[in-house]
This record gives C-alpha cells, sequence and structure tokens, in this order.
C-alpha cells in the first residue's frame, strides 16, 4: 500500500498533471472572461443595433407547435461573437511573438510520401520542396519566390 501511495504521489506531483492542472484551470478562466466579453459587451452592441440582447422571444407557431427559433439565433450569434473574439485575440498574441501557435498535424510528401508536418516548406526525407498546406506569413515569401521563373 506504500508503495502504491508513493507511485500515485508522484504521478499527480508529476511536471505534466501539474501544468495539465493549471491549463485546465487558466483555460477555465479564460472562457469566462471571453464568453463575459461576447455576452457583456459585444451582445449589449447587437442590442443597440437590434432593440434587443436576445431573441428568445421570436418563435413561429406551425401545427400548434411553437418553434422557438430566437433562442436558437441569440445562441448562434453568441457564438459568432465569442469564435470571432478568439480570433482576434489569437491573431493578436501572435503578431505579438506570444504562444505557441504552429499547424497540429501531418501530410504525405508528394515526393517520397513518407510524412511531414503540415506547415512543412521542405521535406525532411528526400529534401523537395513542397507548398505547404498551412502557409504563415513569414513563409510566404519563400513560397513566392519558388514560383518565379529564374531569370537568365
Amino acid at each position: 500500500m506504500k508503495n502504491a501511495w508513493k507511485e500515485f504521489k508522484a504521478f499527480a506531483m508529476g511536471g505534466n498533471m501539474l501544468d495539465l492542472a493549471l491549463g485546465f484551470i487558466i483555460g477555465a478562466a479564460f472562457a469566462t472572461l471571453v464568453e463575459s466579453l461576447a455576452s457583456n459587451i459585444l451582445m449589449q452592441l447587437v442590442a443597440a443595433i437590434f432593440g434587443t440582447p436576445d431573441f428568445t422571444e421570436l418563435s413561429l407557431t406551425l401545427n400548434n407547435a411553437e418553434i422557438t427559433y430566437g433562442a436558437f439565433l441569440t445562441d448562434f450569434v453568441g457564438f459568432i461573437l465569442m469564435a470571432l473574439v478568439l480570433f482576434a485575440i489569437v491573431k493578436l498574441l501572435k503578431k505579438a511573438g506570444m504562444g505557441n501557435f504552429r499547424a497540429q498535424g501531418q501530410r504525405e510528401c508528394p515526393m517520397c510520401k513518407e510524412f511531414v508536418a503540415v506547415d512543412a516548406l521542405k521535406c525532411k526525407w528526400c529534401t523537395a520542396d513542397i507548398d505547404p498546406d498551412q502557409a504563415e506569413e513569414e513563409d510566404l515569401e519563400i513560397i513566392e519566390a519558388r514560383r518565379k521563373p529564374e531569370q537568365p
């Protein structure tokens, strides 16, 4: 039993577990902040434009069944606004050089069929130049230079 406790303690206090817990807590707080921005500020701008902060009262009656499409519309607008806020925050953090926003995933090299990162410009196996599936802004110059024919 004592050995099992030591193993559990090492697991629970290990770096990865604590990093995961801290990331989850910070992520939950960040989600609350973004949701508050979207609902308390941006949805209020929608209210100023359309005269109501939400559309939950909008409904349609069809064969004696009330379809409350307004609730869906309110949730949809809230989702779009929250997605726009997250997109803007990520773009700002990326521009400021904060965070790791590298593309995730792999694809096949068209030349050698080995797997490379989706944002790779050159295959690490056969060294062929490849166009990335997801290009970063700083890589666009390299891609454009490849496409220009060489001048004699």
